[in-house]
């Protein structure tokens, strides 16, 4: 054989080697590691050993999170991280852990100097054998017969690798940060009605919410989102190609390609040169770093300020945690619209050039220009906010969610400002309380200087002014106006209430701390809570609700619009829910809603307690989740209401204890123990609602067989003997989708708070992105009390 045919066999060998894309492993095949991990095989946080891939582009082991801390995933050989352990949950790993361990348990596990090893990665089919770190980035783990049992491709975390895919219903998450690759608050979806899409983390998946999305709706269920070695992104439909993302091209020998979704929830492609080890970025789903919807909390918008983004809050708006993009901003000064009874009240509109937000408003004008626009708004007793839009104005009230500014718009916004120069004082009483002691202190000022009182005279006369003015700043506890403090809320008085409501005639609910009315404030239907006079911690519980409510915001809360306190009269004034109740449709079988909007309203509410538990300035346990705390809007969306009894937890505070409280059925076993009390409280009533909305009956229910009484015991017998079906009736309900509600309730309703899920993780299992172990018999409760 000539020298010249032996070079181009070579040659045309190592181009097909190169061409060649690794592909994904199949659940189930057998094939030999290429790069062994056996039982017994172990790492240690600070050797800096890893456990490689052959060709040592890829490694698996231990890398830097956050500040002296470590967690556990896959990185490059820049120390890139393409994927992260436990990144839904806390990827942070433990201080006193020793080791990443491959036990003769056959677990991949951390191994602490004290207490239980903590699993790292549990596959839910048999125990692990022998694990590989490929070439293709993909970690792998093996059963006995050297199956594959567990792979990272499946369950990527902020990046895609070539040859890595995403399936329907299948979402990838940014980081936190660039140090913290917890989970942060962007997500990319490949819907299962083939569109990929992007949406801030725990939004529903519509379009209001999307802020990227390849069109590709309704082309059927097998839509996958793939990347190619060379940097092109694609969707395949089943095995066709759909369509090209990024147009690819890039080298591929000496380089290796990946796109990860960033912390700003931006598409980007990097390739990484494996010679200097320089980082260079090829594409990107925008060049717009405030296009990402939810970079900024409500009443909040985005613009660009030194080459990077920042938030800025609304004129007149304060941010509820200075430094935290996602803070909502509130009203630092009360602002009624019409009619105009305090001349500290007053409004105008102010023009601020943000060009887009989320399309919310209520009534829609053609206008000749900006004036008139402004003024329609000004003179709407329900306009908070406007924008002019080519010669429309567009009506909206608060809160504002999406707002950024854009220098290629020209569209205008006008905001409702207070045009007060003084903080709001509180009451009448206050104010003639106030007035009073500022004409003392002026005719005392007279008095010293017509009797040319000396130097001493002076100084004491000094000291007392001192002391009314910091009268005037405290105000009388007595007269409540400590309560709200820092709160954005519009007061009413006892009277404009009284009117409202016609008396208090019409009644539609009543709270563990007090009873709904139904009123119409500003032509608008609103829903008022009195305390009761005789209720005998009504100042408290008015307290509660008050500073609990007054800074939140979110979709799937019941909005706070206003209070009134007035001697022994404690009002709040919230939106009106014009469905009722979530008990009057649950247990009603002539009303009963299907099986998919039942489990959307069980996301709803999931979202809110979230919320509340994790995402509000204060860490909140609301103490009393149950149907009837749960109101349904106009559009049938869940909200939470009722925090007469929530309990506020400190920021360094974890647990609390204190006086039973919630409804029984619902309150969780630790309440009765007397043991301290966390968040977990919360998913234990959950569950129990939970439980209630898959069959559509009470908790609690003695009138019909023994054996079906207490629901929690009824559900796990139905599941522990594969009878599911016969929860729902007649329901026509996939048994699969029923089985896997079952299973989230049950391991909420576990009878040790450390079992039970928190609440991002009970939602994603309700959303269907993990997957959900089989839980243990539950310990019932009910049954003993």
């Amino acid at each position: 054989m000539s020298i010249l045919t032996i070079l181009f066999l070579l040659l045309t060998t190592t181009e097909a080697k190169s061409l060649r894309r690794p592909s994904k492993i199949t659940i189930g095949s057998s094939l030999t590691p290429s790069s062994n991990i056996t039982i017994g095989s172990s790492l240690t946080p600070s050797s800096n050993t890893t456990w490689p891939s052959r060709s040592g582009q890829y490694a698996f082991g231990f890398f830097p999170q956050r500040v002296n801390s470590y967690a556990v995933g896959i990185f490059l050989p820049d120390k890139t991280v393409v994927w992260t352990a436990n990144s839904d949950t806390n990827p942070t790993v433990p201080d006193d852990v020793v080791s990443l361990l491959l036990s003769r348990e056959g677990r991949l596990v951390l191994r602490r100097r004290k207490g239980q090893d903590v699993d790292v990665i549990s596959p839910s089919i048999t125990t692990i054998a022998s694990a590989s770190m490929l070439d293709n980035g993909n970690f792998v783990l093996y059963d006995s017969g050297s199956r594959v049992i567990w792979q990272s491709f499946d369950h990527p975390t902020n990046t895609l690798l070539p040859g890595q895919r995403i399936r329907p219903v299948k979402e990838i998450f940014s980081s936190i940060s660039e140090t913290d690759y917890g989970r942060g608050i962007f997500r990319l979806k490949m819907q299962e009605d083939g569109n990929l899409v992007q949406y801030p983390i725990n939004t529903v998946d519509v379009e209001a919410n999307a802020y990227y999305a390849t069109g590709t709706y309704e082309v059927g269920s097998s839509v996958s989102f793939n990347l190619d070695s060379d940097g092109r992104l694609y969707l395949l439909n089943g095995s066709l190609p759909l369509q090209n993302i990024s147009r690819g091209g890039l080298p591929t020998q000496g380089y290796i390609n990946f796109m990860r979704l960033d912390v700003g929830g931006i598409l980007r492609i990097y390739s990484l040169s494996l010679g200097d080890l320089t980082m260079t970025r090829s594409w990107f789903s925008t060049d717009d770093e405030c296009v990402p919807k939810g970079f900024c909390g409500v009443n909040a918008y985005c613009t660009i300020m030194g080459g990077a983004p920042a938030c800025q809050c609304l004129p007149g708006f304060v941010s509820a945690q200075s430094g935290n993009n996602t803070a909502p901003c509130y009203r630092a000064l009360s602002v009624k619209g019409c009619p105009e009874i305090d001349e500290r009240l007053k409004s105008e509109m102010l023009r601020v050039d943000i060009t887009e937000w989320d399309e919310t408003w209520y009534e829609k004008l053609s206008v000749s220009g900006e004036e008139e626009c402004r003024k329609a708004c000004l003179d709407d007793c329900n306009c908070e906010a406007a924008m002019y839009v080519d010669s429309e104005c567009r009506k909206q009230r608060f809160p504002i969610r999406y707002g950024r500014l854009s220098s290629t718009d020209s569209n205008v916004a006008f905001i409702r400002v207070s045009t007060a120069t003084v903080p709001d004082l509180g009451s009448d009483s206050d104010r003639k309380i106030i007035n009073k002691k500022k004409r003392c202190v002026d005719t005392l000022i007279i008095g010293i200087v017509l009797m040319s009182i000396g130097v001493l005279a002076l100084s004491i006369s000094v000291i007392f002014v001192h002391q009314k003015r910091k009268d005037y700043m405290k105000i009388s506890n007595e007269d409540g106006a400590n309560f709200v403090e820092g709160i954005s809320l519009q007061e009413f008085t006892f009277e404009h209430l009284s009117e409202a409501t016609n008396g208090f005639k019409e009644e539609v609910g009543r709270g563990a701390s007090g009873t709904v009315f139904k009123g119409v404030l500003q032509q608008k239907l609103v829903a008022v809570k009195r305390l009761e006079k005789e209720f005998a911690h009504g100042e408290i519980e008015f307290q509660t609700e008050l500073k609990t409510i007054g800074k939140m915001y979110h979709r799937n809360l019941v909005r706070l619009l206003g209070y009134c306190f007035d001697g022994d009269n404690k009002l709040l004034v919230f939106e009106y829910m014009s469905n009722g109740s979530l008990a009057d449709i649950l247990f009603n079988q002539e009303k009963r809603l299907s099986w998919e909007e039942r489990i959307e309203i069980a996301r709803d509410i999931s979202r809110g307690i979230l919320y509340l538990h994790q995402e509000c300035e204060t860490q909140i346990i609301h103490c009393d989740i149950k149907p009837q705390n749960i109101l349904m809007d106009n559009n049938w969306r869940a909200k939470i209401s009722d925090f007469g009894v929530a309990k506020l937890l400190k920021q360094d505070q974890t647990n609390t204890y204190t006086g039973i409280r919630g409804t029984k059925g619902y309150v969780a076993p630790e309440w009765y123990k007397k043991q301290a009390i966390t968040v977990k409280a919360d998913v234990y009533s959950f569950g129990v609602m939970l439980l209630e909305i898959i069959c559509c009956r009470k908790c609690v229910d003695w009138g019909g067989s023994e054996d079906e009484a207490i629901l929690e015991e009824w559900i796990y017998d139905c599941y522990a003997t594969g009878k599911i079906g016969s929860l729902v009736g007649d329901e026509m309900v996939e048994e699969r989708k029923v089985e896997r509600m079952v299973k989230i309730g049950i391991w909420c309703v576990q009878y040790d708070p450390s079992l039970r899920p928190t609440m991002k993780k009970v939602l994603l299992m309700l959303e269907g992105t993990v997957e959900i172990p089989i839980p243990p018999r539950p310990t019932s409760f009910l049954s003993s009390i």
